[in-house]
């Protein structure tokens, strides 16, 4: 995406969170760097 995220996008993540829609998530890990991460980890045995 080569930009930082808005304030307005993590918030929007937040208000998931805790709204209704949210109520089947559990133990869930979620990243919002706008894919930065992505492909980042070292392949296993490197």
């Amino acid at each position: 995406m080569q930009r930082f995220g808005k304030p307005e996008e993590v918030a929007a993540l937040a208000v998931l969170l805790g709204s209704d829609e949210a109520t089947y998530m559990t133990g869930a890990e979620l990243t919002i760097d706008g894919g930065i991460l992505a492909g980042s980890a070292a392949a296993p045995g490197s």
